[in-house]
């Protein structure tokens, strides 16, 4: 499966995930829409319109806005909330058992009634497709979805997960018509019906146009009149003169640091604001655990003590970026700094060097870091390089890098062939969790055959079915710390977020929040 991520540009997941969902949510009928519309840029390809594909932030941006899911995550807020749903639940103590009631009088955007069959079709299409480039990895305790009654939906768990309700409040719970998709195949002709407070009349390789979804009936209120969405392609300088020349009014994902890095210091063309935030969107390095070099713990040891990562971040990444010490973020209920206890925040080469000789190596160990050029960020080939120039400074490695596209790439880290690789991650709903199972559980999203028992047995299952996250604290602290003495992957850093709007736009900061849900609909233009 691919990992969700880019560069950093989503927000901090501050806050927790909520396990029991009773109260109604209000309804707008997506009454706005008749304000300007607005052109948006960014470097991000949208590599899927149906949802059973799509598994990237530029895909989820599009679902978000054209589908809706059972709950919702509103503007501020973590925590999830009905949506097309009327109220939600689990029904039992295990939280094994979540039902929900859908709202009346719901359609799609094409007049079809959207009732339970759908909800089921939808769950049931995506697990059946299983497809490799899309979220079904997320739901490995899903045994069954019933429909009662067209207004009501049973979800049967097979192992306790209090973040179910987080799960389906993402990208991943997108419903679809059951009479517009195939319950065998994707849909691959660049068309969306979904029942959410936009429809896509149409994308194409350098834009998507979103126009307000009369038949609505949610949460969101529209301001409005629709949306165009601009690729760049990962062509910064693109974006940049777009911008400036006021082509976008909204430049979102894709600035490089140096442009903003000009803008805040406001040596920037006029007329455009820096909108910044948080992010709990992380990079690590991946090592193979079966590779012949980076399969030795020492190698691994050794990297993990000659990396700095500050100095990365200030000559890569402009200080747009924040050097992260664990696989969970911080913000994220459960961080720890278990990297930075381990192996400092400064490099040593002496330790490095007594963990090579540990592990009975005396020569200048010969790597291969591999990246991939725009997928995890137009940064990421720079990164990996600063990475390899401090490992060769020490005396102790030769390094050097190759960078191929990110087909490839999948294809030859599925294969087993890169020894160590970057790997980044946009987290799908604000929980631990999300950093933790895809990362270690059954059918990782790593693929860099490491496997711990502790892991995979005890600690990813009592966290998972744990109802109150904050007593989840001391198993995720030792998870982490496990992974730290293991190495299977190197924590590197963790995003700030940025975007940029021209004069006249409004709206940007309810879009930027720690849901990961950018809301066209809160979007205005003078």
């Amino acid at each position: 499966m691919n990992m969700r991520t880019q560069w950093p540009v989503l927000p901090i997941m501050a806050g927790l995930a909520s396990g029991l969902l009773t109260a109604c949510g209000t309804e707008s009928g997506g009454s706005g829409g008749t304000g300007s519309s607005v052109v948006m840029g960014m470097s991000d390809d949208v590599l899927a319109t149906d949802p059973a594909s799509g598994y990237d932030p530029g895909s989820w941006l599009l679902f978000n806005n054209v589908f809706q899911s059972l709950l919702s995550f509103p503007k501020g807020s973590t925590e999830p909330q009905p949506e097309l749903a009327k109220k939600c639940s689990f029904t039992d103590a295990r939280t094994q058992v979540y039902q929900c009631t859908l709202n009346d009088g719901l359609k799609f955007s094409n007049g079809d009634a959207l009732t339970s069959k759908d909800v089921k079709f939808s769950f049931d299409r995506m697990l059946n497709i299983n497809d490799d480039a899309g979220p079904a990895i997320m739901f490995p305790m899903l045994d069954e979805v019933e429909t009662p009654d067209a207004k009501t939906v049973v979800f049967r768990l097979n192992t306790p997960d209090a973040t179910f309700p987080s799960k389906i409040a993402s990208g991943a719970g997108s419903i679809v018509d059951h009479t517009q998709y195939d319950e065998k195949g994707l849909r691959e002709d660049g068309k969306a019906i979904g029942s959410g407070p936009y429809k896509l009349d149409s994308f194409g390789d350098d834009e998507a146009v979103f126009s307000v979804n009369e038949n609505y009936k949610g949460t969101a209120d529209v301001r409005n009149s629709g949306v165009t969405l601009k690729f760049f392609h990962g062509d910064q300088s693109a974006l940049k003169k777009a911008l400036v020349d006021e082509q976008v009014d909204i430049a979102y994902r894709g600035l490089s640091a140096n442009d903003i890095a000009e803008i805040e210091k406001g040596d920037a063309s006029a007329g455009v604001e820096l909108v910044e935030g948080s992010s709990a969107e992380v990079q690590h390095l991946v090592f193979n655990m079966k590779d012949p070099v980076a399969g030795q713990l020492g190698v691994r040891q050794a990297m993990a003590y000659l990396i700095d990562r500050d100095a990365l971040i200030h000559e890569v990444y402009q200080g747009t970026a924040t050097a992260l010490y664990s696989i969970i973020p911080a913000g994220i209920s459960g961080h720890n700094t278990a990297f930075f206890d381990t192996y400092g925040a400064r490099p040593s080469k002496a330790k490095a060097a007594d963990a090579l000789r540990s592990d009975g190596i005396t020569d200048k160990v010969k790597l291969t870091l591999w990246s991939t050029p725009a997928r995890y960020g137009p940064a990421t080939d720079a990164l990996l390089k600063g990475i390899a120039q401090q490992l060769n400074d020490s005396g102790l490695f030769d390094a050097d890098v190759k960078s191929v596209a990110f087909p490839e790439y999948e294809k030859d880290i599925a294969a087993g062939k890169y020894g160590v690789y970057v790997k980044g991650w946009v987290p799908d709903y604000p929980d631990a969790d999300n950093f933790t199972a895809p990362f270690f559980g059954k059918g990782n999203v790593l693929a860099n055959n490491y496997t711990n028992s502790a892991i995979t047995g005890t600690l990813i299952p009592q966290t998972a079915a744990q109802s109150d996250r904050s007593a989840t604290d001391e198993d995720y602290g030792k998870l982490q710390d496990i992974v730290a003495d293991e190495l299977p992957v190197l924590p590197v850093w963790q995003a700030k977020q940025y975007a940029v709007t021209r004069e006249g736009v409004y709206g940007l900061e309810y879009c930027l929040d720690a849901s990961t849900v950018f809301r066209f609909w809160e979007l205005s233009k003078a």
